[in-house]
């Protein structure tokens, strides 16, 4: 028997509540059941939809995603729900039956972007990948990332970058795009159509441990109010425009006395020639407008 735990994270739709997992559930597939009877290929969704307030049931990857009708709040079940999720999981029983797995077998498509960095190169799949982002600047940080391992093994990958449903592989001035992208692309394509994993349940246990560790120093650090708002206008304005270039962006610390705002630049965004010029006339621009002049100055540290 596997020993799963259980983080509760909440989501942009305040309906909607994830329920994630140390281990993967599903490898190569997403499922999402509306009611009991689709939920046949899926005898934990079937079970979550026993329950009233349960409206659809959204398995993929490492998370149970759920969202409930209006009839309750999620801070008067979300425990109870995550506890029912965990007993079943530790019971050994399937997720998704076998067959279902077997019969869901959909094209993958893999296209190429190009980036505002020269050295970046976006690689979008027609699925997601995994649920958060992982950056590897080496094959030795790419242990228990498989793909990202694989793709070490090019002499011209530099770094690996893997977010959502895309991967952003940086190279190193040997080659140029117009030589390798086809390459790379056709590797992915086929790696990902094999079912072959992204990452294994080591590299989710660790990020666990350090996202535990991170939300405890942060909370040890008691972020201030202005400090929580950046991070909203970060999540909600700036995160999305930098992911569709290939990157990440986070907030790493805000100095009051100086009004200067630190950010971790990951992906196609670290060491992007174009990252200082989108920093002073995009982000601090709107930081200084949007907090009233609160915040002066962004400074980056690639990631």
């Amino acid at each position: 028997m596997s020993n799963y735990t259980i983080s509760i994270e909440t989501t942009n739709n305040e309906s909607i509540v994830k329920f994630v997992a140390n281990s993967f559930l599903t490898r190569s597939n997403s499922y999402e059941f509306k009611n009991i009877d689709e939920a046949k290929p899926s005898p934990i969704a079937q079970q979550l939809f026993y329950l009233p307030f349960v409206k659809t049931v959204y398995i993929s990857q490492n998370f149970i995603a759920i969202e409930k009708y209006d009839i309750v709040t999620w801070e008067d079940v979300q425990d109870e729900v995550s506890e029912s999720i965990v007993e079943y999981l530790n019971s050994g029983k399937e997720v998704i039956t076998e067959a279902a797995e077997t019969q869901k077998k959909v094209p993958v498509t893999v296209y190429a972007e190009s980036t505002p960095n020269p050295s970046a190169m976006k690689f979008v799949a027609n699925k997601p990948l995994v649920d958060g982002t992982f950056e590897f600047k080496n094959i030795d940080e790419a242990l228990h990332a498989p793909l990202a391992k694989a793709l070490f093994a090019f002499p011209f990958v530099k770094e690996v970058f893997i977010s959502a449903n895309y991967l952003s592989v940086l190279k190193y001035d040997m080659a140029e795009w117009q030589e390798i992208s086809m390459e790379i692309r056709e590797f992915i394509r086929k790696y990902i159509e094999e079912g072959k994993p992204v990452l294994t349940d080591e590299i989710l246990q660790k990020k666990e441990k350090e996202e535990t560790t991170s939300q405890q120093s942060i909370s040890n650090k008691d972020l201030k109010d202005i400090d929580k708002e950046i991070i909203s206008i970060l999540d909600e304005y700036v995160k999305p425009a930098v992911a569709s270039d290939g990157g990440n962006i986070a907030f790493d610390s805000f100095n009051e006395h100086t009004k200067t705002l630190r950010v971790i630049l990951q992906g196609a965004c670290s060491g992007c020639p174009s990252s200082t010029v989108t920093l002073k006339n995009g982000i601090e621009t709107m930081l200084k407008d949007m907090m009233n002049g609160r915040v002066q100055t962004v400074e980056a540290i690639n990631g």
